[in-house]
């Protein structure tokens, strides 16, 4: 058996904040059940359990939401003795918590380090840009709490990285968001997803404005760079990497779908966190094992419909590093920022060429 990697949402999508473009509240409300009550101790420990019995080399738990942390500080301490309890082999456990930053306690904080999870905070930017997209249940902005946040874990040595959407007023102002966020030193830059349907809204990002975001930022990345004062910027790094030969860390980049598990707080299973829907339910972790799950006919589905590469890509000089991305990009089967790369690619690859030619990024 292969490792495993296992995103769990322990507290279903329920959260403490109303971002303006979550694409979760989409799928919540695309299936017959949306928020499902917390995960119990017990689930928690049968998908532990079955997560050890499957995987070779090593397991890696992801926790996400909605907002995870709202499971409580108790669960994610039941949840470690139960992998404690259950790896036997002694396989290497690699830990990570996507969170808003919102309302996290020093306990919590601590548990995270000593569990020696990486945490990814999500940060829009400036205050201004922040506070407009990622306000409270009350209307009211974030920004100043999630910075606090982030100085507090910081201070406990937590692993931090910034997570940032790139939403139709974050994509326009390319220099304030780098800024804002450069000082964090590990970026991670997620384009907004239009809806289920392939609907927009006024946060969806037209590829004009994408290509603005790309060129913006990537200027930047490269004088830092240049200055010796390095940025990790996770889109970036990852075609650095496949110019050096090695493969993407990130699935969107590989040009085909992988059958991911993502694990609803009841233990329901889907191939992917942009797929929890009803119609690709694997089944649930409660009575199936990942082995049965991962050879469902969903799972094969799944992968297969991901397979095609349009004409129009095989003839693309940069196929190679767009590879068409991840499904749910698509539209009319090809990349929705299609154009964007084709314009971006030449003018970048003197720099991506020599960045990877002098680099140590793997």
């Amino acid at each position: 058996m292969p490792p495993l990697t296992v995103l769990i949402k322990p507290a279903s999508g329920r959260c403490n904040m109303r971002c303006r473009y979550c694409f979760y509240v989409d799928e919540m409300q695309n299936r017959d059940a949306g928020v499902r009550p917390d995960m119990t101790a017990a689930d928690a420990d049968a998908l532990v359990r079955r997560a050890f019995v499957y995987a070779e080399g090593f397991v890696s738990f992801v926790f996400q939401g909605g907002e995870p942390t709202l499971a409580g500080l108790p669960y994610f301490e039941a949840f470690a003795q139960s992998v404690r309890r259950h790896n036997t082999r002694g396989l290497e456990v690699r830990c990570a918590l996507q969170t808003n930053g919102y309302d996290l306690s020093d306990e919590l904080i601590a548990f995270f380090k000593r569990h020696n999870f990486l945490l990814g905070v999500s940060m829009d930017g400036d205050q201004r840009l922040h506070d407009a997209l990622r306000s409270d249940a009350h209307g009211q902005g974030t920004h100043a709490r999630v910075q606090n946040t982030m100085k507090r874990l910081q201070k406990a040595g937590v692993d931090v990285n910034i997570l940032c959407v790139v939403s139709r007023p974050v994509a326009g102002q390319p220099d304030r968001v780098w800024d804002a966020l450069a000082p964090y030193k590990y970026l991670q830059f997620i384009a907004c997803l239009d809806g289920l349907n392939g609907e927009t809204g006024p946060w969806s990002v037209s590829s004009e404005a994408f290509l603005t975001f790309l060129r913006g930022t990537f200027r930047r990345y490269v004088q830092a760079i240049d200055r010796g004062q390095y940025v990790s910027v996770r889109w970036y790094d990852n075609w650095v990497r496949m110019l050096r030969g090695f493969a993407p860390d990130t699935c969107s980049m590989q040009g085909h779908c992988v059958c991911g598990f993502t694990v609803e707080s009841d233990l329901s299973a889907y191939p992917c966190d942009f797929y929890a829907l009803d119609e690709w339910k694997l089944g649930s972790l409660k009575t199936e094992s990942f082995a049965r799950l991962v050879k469902s006919e969903i799972a094969r589905r799944f992968i297969q419909d991901s397979l095609p590469v349009p004409d129009a890509c095989r003839a693309c000089e940069w196929y190679a590093l767009c590879r068409n991305g991840c499904r749910r990009e698509r539209a009319q089967g090809l990349h929705r920022f299609c154009q964007a790369y084709q314009m971006f690619f030449p003018e970048a690859m003197p720099d991506l060429q020599r960045i990877a030619r002098m680099t140590k990024i793997t």
